[in-house]
């Protein structure tokens, strides 16, 4: 027998309420899922759910219903609903839990940009289409011996320390970490932070990047990554780990780079 879902529940309620004044109204008392369908409950709830989202009835922002309290009025398990909703995070549509449940976020593009030479995030994203953009949560000029010792000099050498949010369209694409040795490019004290490192190196500081070498790992996000992506709990992640090279073979750049799992997919060109 199908179950339909109606906004009967007081918490339902609260939730197009914000909306309830004028249109349009929350659809989600449209949603209808039938055990006779050949589809599992769960596909049925996500294909429905994906269908508004493109039809723009549901919005970036929108909060959907806390699964226990969509999973009884729809008459199906928690577990249902809850398959249903990782699967939208496993898409880049959900992001976070508000109030009344899990957000819909902005549908997060798939890029696949290509391995092999050296350029940076903001040229990678004007080669896919994409407009560039940086958020930064922290600068400082700072001394790190550890750091010092990656760069082979002394432990009190100072750096230019950042962390950014890269963004694509305006959405998180990673969040990079980022040292610059001031011993070899002073000028880059003077540099905000915004916008292209190598375009500073190259035109303020003078110098030419000739190669990097770079490594790639899986990892899961942290809190920090969680909070910049706006998942609510642990996802893939890609941590690139690169040194910058001039053409005179010293090391300018070190960045720890956490890619978004969803968002990225390498291609490389073998040859035989």
């Amino acid at each position: 027998m199908p179950h339909t879902f109606s906004v009967d529940s007081p918490e339902l309620a609260a939730v197009a309420a914000p909306l309830a004044d004028g249109p349009p109204k929350l659809p989600f008392d449209r949603l209808h899922i039938s055990d006779q369908h050949s589809a599992p409950l769960w596909r049925q709830l996500l294909n429905q759910l994906t269908e508004m989202v493109e039809a723009g009835e549901l919005l970036p922002g929108t909060s959907l219903p806390p699964e226990r309290d969509l999973a009884q009025s729809l008459g199906v398990s928690r577990v249902t609903v809850k398959r249903c909703y990782d699967e939208l995070r496993r898409e880049g549509m959900l992001a976070g839990r508000g109030r009344a449940g899990s957000v819909l976020q902005a549908q997060v593009p798939r890029v696949q940009p290509a391995l092999g030479r050296l350029k940076g995030f903001s040229e990678e994203m004007r080669e896919l289409g994409l407009t560039a953009s940086t958020r930064l949560e922290l600068r400082e000029l700072t001394s790190n011996r550890s750091i010092a010792s990656i760069f082979s000099r002394p432990s009190s050498a100072p750096f230019l320390y950042l962390t950014r949010v890269r963004e694509g369209d305006s959405v998180p694409m990673t969040r990079e970490l980022a040292w610059y040795d001031l011993t070899l490019a002073p000028v880059l004290a003077d540099w905000d932070g915004h916008g292209s490192a190598y375009t500073w190196l190259r035109e303020r500081a003078g110098l030419t990047l000739a190669r990097a070498e770079q490594t790639v790992e899986a990892i899961s996000s942290s809190p920090a990554e969680m909070a910049a992506f706006g998942y609510s709990e642990p996802q893939p992640c890609l941590l690139f780990k690169r040194r910058t090279y001039t053409a005179q073979g010293q090391l300018a750049e070190y960045v720890e780079g956490t890619f978004r799992g969803d968002a990225y997919v390498y291609r490389m060109e073998l040859s035989v």
